[in-house]
């Protein structure tokens, strides 16, 4: 063997890198354990950011040791009905990036398409240009994607705001992720209506509804960080509510749930007021009651809520 090969095999031999300290030097182990504990089961989308994470850090090692590597394609789209998680996971996603050097910032900018199109001509390029600018060096998330095209109608100017889109997407692609969102039906008739835009977005994750044992481990998390909690009356009466939800209209998951322990609390806290004449502890100040959950115009088949426009819970 010649002394060239026998220097290139010692080269390689020292070019060692140990994949999991540079994973969990980047604080992935950290975020993603946090990922666990903050969200409550969506285990198909955990893998999946997993393996992406997974995937930046081989990116990363390869460069290190002087392998031509081309950067992996980060824009996405997160598929699923209101209040599964779509927007957190995004954050973390955002943060995860960020600790592996691919976006400068790591921050989150939300669009919707009020923020994107605009209603006259030449006032849609700005619009667009301006939320890329706040989102650069970290993720665009466009909420409702599907409602940028809008093909019935000939003077809508959101193919405008698309074409921008695409054209910094593809350029900026090393500090700028783009995560399109929305119902899964209507964001696969998006991709199919925009053939450019569905080549550029390489990572799709579908975000799967919440079960009523979810539910009711999400319930008992927002307590818990408000240092409220149920009594056992009212943890049966909670299960009972979220039966009888996920039955009626416009439910959103976790959305729907906090919703409607904020009405809950206002219930405890008018209860508690009507007995102003006794001294009341700090366990009456931190207990939710069967009572308070039981007086939902749910259980009477009825919708909760003023605001039509919003998630009615």
């Amino acid at each position: 063997m010649d002394s060239g090969s026998s220097g290139d095999s010692v080269a390689q031999a020292e070019e060692l890198v140990d994949l999991r300290q540079a994973y969990e030097g980047a604080g992935m182990q950290v975020m993603l354990d946090e990922l666990d504990r903050e969200l409550i089961g969506l285990k198909p989308v955990k893998a999946r950011i997993r393996e992406i994470a997974a995937l930046l850090v081989v990116n990363r090692a390869r460069l290190q040791v002087g392998l031509q590597t081309t950067p992996p394609s980060l824009h996405m789209s997160f598929t699923g009905r209101p209040g599964t998680g779509k927007t957190t996971v995004a954050e973390r996603m955002s943060r995860i990036l960020h600790g592996l050097g691919y976006v400068r910032k790591g921050h989150v900018v939300t669009a919707t398409r009020d923020d994107l199109v605009g209603q006259y001509i030449g006032h849609t390029a700005p619009k667009t240009r301006e939320m890329l600018k706040k989102a650069m060096g970290g993720v665009l998330f466009i909420d409702e994607a599907y409602y940028l095209y809008r093909p019935e109608n000939e003077r809508d100017y959101g193919a405008e705001a698309i074409e921008i889109l695409l054209q910094v997407m593809e350029s900026n692609r090393d500090d700028l992720v783009v995560i399109f969102a929305g119902y899964k039906e209507r964001m696969d008739v998006f991709y199919q209506s925009n053939p450019g835009l569905s080549s550029r977005v390489a990572n799709h994750i579908d975000f799967p509804d919440y079960s009523a044992a979810e539910l009711l481990a999400i319930a008992q998390l927002i307590l818990a960080a408000e240092n409220y909690r149920f009594s056992a009356e009212a943890t049966a009466a909670f299960a009972e509510y979220i039966s009888k939800r996920m039955q009626l209209p416009f439910f959103a998951n976790a959305r729907s749930i906090r919703n409607a322990i904020d009405r809950a609390r206002m219930r405890q806290a008018n209860r508690l007021f009507s007995s102003i004449g006794r001294p009341v502890t700090k366990l009456d100040l931190m207990t939710i009651e069967a009572e308070d959950i039981t007086a939902s115009r749910v259980f009477q088949g009825e919708l909760e809520g003023l605001d039509p426009s919003l998630p009615l819970t």
